[in-house]
């Protein structure tokens, strides 16, 4: 990621993209240019040099604090989320990830493929970034910092690739560089030809090129170092004697869903799945867990969850220790709900939904799942509610944000585009009385009550989905009808004369409006 440090002040920055900025650190002798805008770059301005030597050629330059910590904390955060691409990902400097994709690429396509695919997911978080992909890490790097392009790959001859390289490219320190480049060995290539003898007798261990150039070609191992994953919330208890009350889980409760909030505030975290661990004395372990609808770190609320799991725990011989831990945490930025300190809607309905799972089940209590079908009755199924936070959202998106996704229709006001509020669990068959074989229909009978119709809207035509259904599936005309009475009704013809798919069409009852 070349331009890391000034992409992400960029995201915060007042400045124009026109600005000739550069972002300062301390230095022995003053400040340095930690990095540079495409404007300061044009300008002279070079990472590592004096912003006194850099303002003799442009006065103009604008100096702005650097943030190198923020900055790593980012990478390390970017390598986190590297996760989707490899199980071993290591921070590399300040700006890089190297990630071991063997036998990984076939996953996106080929290795061109899982190159495009960094690229692109990392341009949508607003980074640029250089991407190789070599047999050996250190080649990956070369290619990645001096290649002549923003993706490579290199899956044969990595000697060729890396010949016309410069010799920083092998990681070497600035002065074996120097000294490299003073003996006329400006690339790998050149470097490669001499005799491994003479140059390691030139150099000290550390700095010694032919080892570089041996972890290059693959000849010695670099194993990377997966970034230590973040170990999840976890409070603890250890008592002085071992405890055989029934209601000792419960007070141990008391004492460690405090430290477990403390926790989750330090680190914006809320619990989605909270188990307590009880262990006993003979070694084994009895455990209670919860789950929620949505991210929360409410003490009040986390203890009326857990409470009666916890009291219905087996102390066996006696519990000499428990543990909180959130299994499962999502992001919870702190927020002020509301002036008077009500709680929102939506965390009422999250903490009945919890509340009700643990009494019931979770697999009793459910909420409306969007699914993708445009047929009515495919169109939509069941979901644990505290399955997943993003079906619910999901959820909400597709009924316009409203439990009522399908708006009321008045009287005397178009009907067009409306859907019924309740849908039959299956389309009834209905009889139609209608002018003419394409004609709207003009009177019906279900349910052995004759229904005069004296408005009507339509067709809305819905085909069938043929990479479900057989050859045989009928297309549907659905039509939004009004009778005598002012009651409306969602009714469809299924086929049409002559298509060559069976007889006569049919006619069905489907919905009902109000």
């Amino acid at each position: 990621m070349p331009h890391l440090a000034v992409e992400r002040w960029a995201r915060s920055s007042d400045f124009g993209p026109d600005d000739p900025i550069v972002l300062t650190v301390e230095g022995t002798h003053g400040l340095l240019i930690h990095a540079v805008t495409k404007a300061a770059a044009e300008r002279g301005a070079r990472a590592g040099a004096r912003l006194t030597d850099a303002r003799a050629l442009d006065p103009s330059l604008v100096a702005v604090p650097a943030d190198p910590q923020g900055d790593a904390a980012l990478v390390q955060r970017l390598a986190r989320w590297a996760g989707r691409w490899s199980p071993l990902v290591e921070m590399d400097g300040e700006d890089g990830l190297r990630l071991d994709v063997t036998g990984v690429a076939h996953l996106f396509g080929d290795e061109w493929d899982l190159a495009a695919d960094v690229q692109t997911r990392f341009a949508v978080a607003g980074l640029s970034t250089r991407v190789a992909i070599a047999p050996t890490a250190a080649a990956a790097w070369a290619l990645a910092h001096y290649g002549h392009a923003s993706a490579l790959v290199c899956t044969k001859d990595t000697g060729a690739k890396l010949a016309d390289l410069p010799v920083a490219a092998l990681r070497l320190p600035p002065e074996a560089n120097r000294t490299l480049e003073r003996l006329g060995l400006k690339t790998i290539g050149l470097l490669a030809g001499i005799e491994r003898r003479s140059l390691a007798r030139r150099f000290r261990e550390v700095d010694n090129p032919v080892d570089a150039l041996d972890r290059a070609l693959g000849r010695k191992p670099e194993p990377l170092t997966a970034v230590p994953a973040e170990r999840p919330p976890r409070a603890a208890l250890k008592l002085e004697e071992p405890a055989t009350h029934p209601e000792a889980p419960v007070q141990a409760l008391d004492r460690l869903i405090p430290d477990l909030v403390r926790q989750l505030q330090q680190r914006h975290l809320g619990v989605r799945r909270l188990a307590l661990i009880g262990f006993r004395v003979d070694g084994s372990t009895a455990i209670a867990s919860v789950a929620t609808a949505i991210p929360s770190r409410e003490p009040k609320h986390l203890q009326r969850l857990l409470a009666d799991k916890a009291a219905a725990l087996d102390p066996g011989f006696g519990f000499d220790a428990f543990a909180l831990q959130a299994d499962w945490a999502e992001g919870l930025a702190s927020a002020q709900e509301s002036l008077v300190g009500d709680p929102s809607g939506e965390q009422e309905v999250a903490r009945l939904v919890d509340r009700l799972s643990v009494q019931l089940g979770p697999e009793k209590v459910r909420r409306p799942q969007p699914l993708e079908s445009h047929l009515p009755e495919r169109a939509s199924g069941w979901a644990n509610a505290v399955s997943s936070l993003r079906g619910a959202k999901a959820t909400k998106q597709s009924s316009g944000g409203d439990l009522d996704c399908f708006p009321r229709i008045k009287s005397g006001v178009a009907m067009t585009g409306a859907r019924p509020q309740r849908l039959l669990d299956r389309p009834e068959a209905i009889a139609v009385v209608y002018a003419t074989p394409e004609g709207v229909p003009r009177r019906f009978v279900w349910r052995r009550a004759v229904h005069d119709i004296a408005r009507v809207e339509g067709p809305e035509r819905i085909a069938p989905e043929w990479w479900r259904q057989p050859s045989t599936a009928r297309l549907r005309d659905y039509y939004r009808v009004e009778d005598q009475a002012g009651r409306r009704y969602w009714i469809y013809r299924e086929g049409l004369i002559g298509d060559g798919r069976g007889g006569l069409p049919e006619w069905y009852m489907h919905g009902l409006f109000g």
